[in-house]
């Protein structure tokens, strides 16, 4: 067994499978420009979308232990600050969106917006400009806090200053509250504006709650992954951390679950056209069967599965639940993009596979990077033992 607190060395084998999968990637979205660029995009809206969501859970919870002084997941905190190593190339990946033309936002075209009176009304936020500054301003915030964040941990590794854990409380606070409104415009930047006629009150919401179990499902995988190749030792991040992790997979199933039975259930009972243009579609044909798909694989099933507390102990059974959760969130994000692409068909092939192998290759490649440069856990933090000795008695 490797020494717990010791920085974890890349395999060659991870290496060249995450290679493979970038290479596959690169090649499908090229592809798919040539041959049919639009759906190209949606795919890369969709799979970037997916892979950014789980970066930005990674600084979200971690500010979230900072702010709440927690003890409990100090030997897992590592790890979650090595989820943010990927927005770097996040941001350069929204970046990329400003150069899908019309592909994506009908509002980049200025004969649609000429043409549609609630465009125009709304052309002093959605414009190419404005949309540039805003995303700018997003992923300023969002990497600056993780950059300093996880600067302050790694110097308290070299000092063992306990000061330093009060100093990334502010920062956390900061994060938090930005985050929130940060989140929110991004939200309906890279997703709403999709349908520039449609709006919800509580889209953020919706996403945020997929943001979260998605992180927390890969989390879970990747700690499993330390653990089984002996690199994390299973005294310090033991069975507890996993059940507790494991309970917020379960609590953000149910929340994920009513924020879309209310943002449904209020556009269907108020039944006014310009909210009700999301869902027809939705509702009816192909996508009718997507629908249901989320309502079944991504609230019911994982929901009786996690109830009992055998399953958030076991490694195999929350493999299982991660696995489920993580195709369901991608389904979920393909849900709502794809339908402004074609209201009729499931368009699910070569280029969207291709595209989301490439972005798990970039994410994965970009964290265990970060895992190579740096111990898996706080060496020095003062609730290191707290954390070790760690017991969920419920």
């Amino acid at each position: 067994m490797q020494n717990p607190l010791s920085a974890f060395k890349m395999p060659d084998k991870l290496k060249n499978v995450f290679s493979i999968f970038i290479f596959i990637g690169l090649i499908s979205f090229c592809a798919g420009l040539l041959i049919e660029p639009a759906r190209a995009w949606h795919a890369f809206l969709t799979s970037s979308l997916f892979v950014l969501f789980i970066s930005l859970g990674g600084v979200f919870f971690t500010s979230l232990q900072h702010v709440t002084k927690a003890g409990w997941s100090v030997n897992i905190r590592r790890l979650m600050e090595g989820f943010s190593a990927y927005l770097p190339l996040g941001a350069l990946f929204a970046l990329a969106l400003l150069f899908s033309g019309d592909h994506l936002y009908s509002w980049f075209n200025k004969d649609i917006v000429a043409d549609d009176a609630l465009l125009q009304h709304k052309s002093a936020y959605l414009n190419w400009t404005f949309f540039l500054i805003r995303l700018l301003v997003f992923f300023a915030i969002w990497i600056f806090f993780s950059k300093k964040l996880n600067a302050l941990s790694l110097k308290q590794d070299k000092t063992g200053e306990p000061e330093i854990s009060n100093q990334s409380i502010p920062y956390s606070v900061a994060f938090l509250l930005l985050f929130t409104l940060s989140f929110s415009f991004f939200c309906f930047d890279a997703l709403m504006s999709l349908e520039p006629h449609w709006f919800s009150t509580i889209f953020a919401v919706y996403n945020f709650s997929g943001l979260f179990q998605s992180f927390i499902a890969v989390l879970i995988l990747v700690i499993i992954y330390f653990r089984r190749t002996g690199v994390l030792d299973k005294k310090i991040v033991n069975e507890n951390h996993l059940h507790d992790l494991g309970k917020f997979l379960f609590g953000f199933t149910v929340f994920w679950a009513y924020i879309a039975f209310s943002q449904y259930m209020l556009i269907w009972y108020a039944n006014l056209p310009e909210e009700a243009i999301y869902y027809l579609p939705r509702s009816t044909g192909a996508w009718k069967w997507v629908s249901l798909s989320l309502i079944v694989f991504k609230f019911i099933v994982p929901f009786l599965f996690l109830l009992p507390r055998w399953v958030k102990r076991d490694e195999g059974a929350l493999i299982i639940a991660c696995a489920l959760l993580l195709v369901m969130q991608y389904v979920d994000l393909y849900w709502m993009v794809y339908p402004q692409l074609d209201h009729k068909r499931i368009l699910f092939g070569w280029v969207e596979i291709g595209t989301l192998l490439g972005f798990i290759g970039l994410f994965s490649f970009s964290i265990f990077h970060f895992f190579s440069n740096h111990p898996l856990v706080p060496l020095q933090d003062p609730r290191q033992k707290e954390s070790a000795t760690h017991v969920v008695t419920y």
